[in-house]
């Protein structure tokens, strides 16, 4: 069973010293400084990754509009001849921006993505906490403790 007068390190917690209560400090701060590290490793890869989901969408757009305008506008051109029997160079230019229309659509998908992307303020949070985490450990004053009377401490048998 474990003694409630003793800490986690197995040392009683009334007999510490400045030396133990700073290395338990030293390696608590280091491994605060560790997770705020990896959070922000985090946040950046989600920042990351929203800037090449715009730029795919980016590509896409102009992958689309590239490759889709000799089959579309042969194929919309000839549909609306058909359907209104108007001269067919008009029917080839409403095609065209039909085409335009498309690609503007999903550049500004892109655009929105990469408008979350900018936002993304992942770093910038981290770096905040950190700031503020180590404002309130550099203002942080020792308190006086009482020093408890030995002799009142009941020992307990391991039986």
């Amino acid at each position: 069973m474990s003694d409630p007068a003793r800490n986690v390190h197995g040392v009683e917690s009334a007999e510490r010293s400045l030396g133990q209560l700073v290395a338990t400090a030293t390696t608590e701060m280091s491994a605060l400084v560790h997770d705020e590290i990896a959070l922000a490793k985090i946040q950046l890869k989600q920042d990351v990754r929203r800037g090449a989901t715009s730029g795919g969408l980016f590509s896409l757009a102009g992958m689309v509009l590239v490759f889709s305008l000799p089959m579309l506008s042969f194929a919309l051109a000839y549909g609306i001849h058909a359907w209104s029997g108007w001269h067919l160079s008009v029917c080839f230019v409403l095609s065209f921006a039909a085409n335009v229309v498309l690609a503007a659509l999903l550049g500004l998908i892109g655009l929105l993505f990469a408008k979350k992307a900018k936002k993304g303020k992942g770093p910038q949070k981290v770096a905040a906490s950190a700031k503020e985490t180590a404002a309130v450990l550099g203002n942080a004053k020792p308190h006086p403790r009482q020093v408890q009377d030995n002799t009142s401490v009941v020992a307990r048998s391991s039986v």
